[in-house]
């Protein structure tokens, strides 16, 4: 008689059924454990949306006043303070702590100067509250608790203090929001219902950090960045339709959706130049064409309708091998400023403040989170880029860079600049969870 595998290995059959069995049941536990994972999950996405209706009606939602706050202290503050020696700045500035802001990303200041909402790419919107006025945060604490966002990126406010989210496949807004925010349940509205920013067969983990601004126009603009390097040619029609590879604009209920720009391959930074209303924009450009090709972009659109070139050119003039046989539109926009290849430009704002010397005013401030697949890393810096009168882009320069350090490792990496009433900026930093503030003068 032929010994079995059991028999071979010593094993006896008594073990072998057992072991079958063991087998078994931990696959069964493992489906029941995973079953239960996603009903708890559908639970909580059910309840949420129960919650949002409440709040609509203005009705409590019982969420518990225990919110989920942040520690401004300890180890990990010092430790940030310390990494910030290392920020090289043009004379006279200084760069500070302003927050500690685990997954920090794009930053919306209250018009009333009450509170800071900071968006992430997680389930997290904080609200910063500087209660001394000393420019320091004292309280981080999580907007919304009864709310389940998704990739809630993109945090902008009206001028009438409406604060507007958009999230993944969601925009919300927030009547009032810095008068709300102390309670877990806020004044809250749809703009754009889930699933319906973009078709659901666009969804995807790529290119899903939003951002939004209302224009002089008192119309929310997003962007929305498609989910390739470089899209199939059969996602054209659809993506132009959408707006997916572009920036979309619409009234501030969601009503009168449009197109506004075209041929945008993942912008996470605009912003309207207050001197006459043109929107810029930063753009992320191809992957896997090189170290130095092709350059990011600092883009301007002056009118609906522009094509900035996508998927035709992979940043700047460069073609994209998918697309060097397809004529490229005739009228396609080229940037106002070339950045260095890979640097991730993201977040932008104009410097409309007093506290700076005279040659920062009027100029944009954007930040470079840093490159991922480059020989030699670049980027984790913030740049000026000055505006001239004729209203085109001058030539850019570095201003706070030392978050890359020497050795090509990432210290921090700036996501967002915003300008301050009192005219200092605040830069987010997505990696060591934190918001910084830098300010001119003694």
């Amino acid at each position: 008689m032929t010994p079995s595998i059991s028999q071979k290995h010593g094993i006896s059959q008594k073990h072998s059924i057992s072991q079958k069995r063991s087998t078994g049941t931990k696959r069964s536990i493992g489906m029941t454990a995973a079953m239960t994972l996603i009903a708890l999950a559908a639970c909580g996405t059910a309840r949420s949306q129960d919650n949002l209706e409440k709040l609509q009606g203005m009705q409590s939602t019982g969420t518990s006043m225990a919110f989920r706050t942040v520690d401004q202290g300890g180890d990990y503050a010092d430790q940030l303070r310390k990494n910030l020696e290392a920020i090289k700045l043009p004379t006279g500035f200084q760069i500070a702590l302003y927050a500690v802001v685990p997954d920090a990303r794009h930053i919306a200041f209250g018009p009333q100067g009450v509170a800071t909402f900071v968006g992430t790419r997680k389930q997290d919107v904080w609200v910063l509250t500087d209660r001394d006025r000393n420019r320091v945060a004292d309280e981080v604490k999580r907007f919304a608790p009864s709310i389940e966002f998704t990739i809630p990126n993109g945090v902008c406010f009206s001028k009438d203090g409406f604060l507007f989210i958009a999230e993944q496949n969601r925009v919300l807004v927030f009547p009032a929001a810095e008068f709300f925010y102390e309670s877990p349940d806020v004044a809250a509205g749809i703009v754009v219902p889930a699933g319906e920013l973009i078709p659901e067969s666009e969804v995807s983990f790529n290119h899903t950090a939003r951002v939004c601004r209302i224009g002089s126009d008192d119309k929310l603009y997003i962007s929305l960045g498609q989910p390739h390097n470089v899209p199939p040619a059969d996602k054209l029609d659809l993506y132009r339709e959408t707006g997916i590879g572009g920036i979309i604009r619409m009234d501030r209920d969601g009503k009168n959706r449009e197109v506004f720009a075209t041929g945008v391959r993942n912008s996470v930074g605009m912003q309207f130049n207050p001197a006459n209303g043109d929107l810029w924009f930063t753009d992320n450009q191809v992957d896997g064409m090189g170290d130095e090709i092709p350059p990011g972009e600092l883009n301007r659109a002056t009118k609906p309708g522009e094509n900035f070139g996508f998927p035709w050119y992979g940043g700047g003039s460069v073609r994209t091998a998918e697309y060097k046989d397809s004529e490229p539109p005739a009228d396609a926009v080229m940037p106002q400023r070339e950045m260095p290849a890979h640097a991730a430009d993201l977040g932008m704002d104009f410097y409309t403040g007093s506290s700076f010397p005279a040659k920062y005013r009027g100029g944009i401030f954007s930040a470079q989170h840093g490159s991922w697949n480059r020989t030699q890393p670049v980027g984790a810096r913030v740049m000026f880029t000055p505006v001239n009168e004729d209203g085109t882009a001058g030539e850019s320069q570095v201003f706070a860079e030392g978050w890359l350090a020497s050795d090509g490792t990432y210290v921090g990496r700036p996501v967002d600049v915003e300008m301050m009433q009192d005219g200092s900026l605040l830069v987010s930093d997505d990696l060591a969870g934190a918001v910084y503030r830098i300010s001119y003068g003694p």
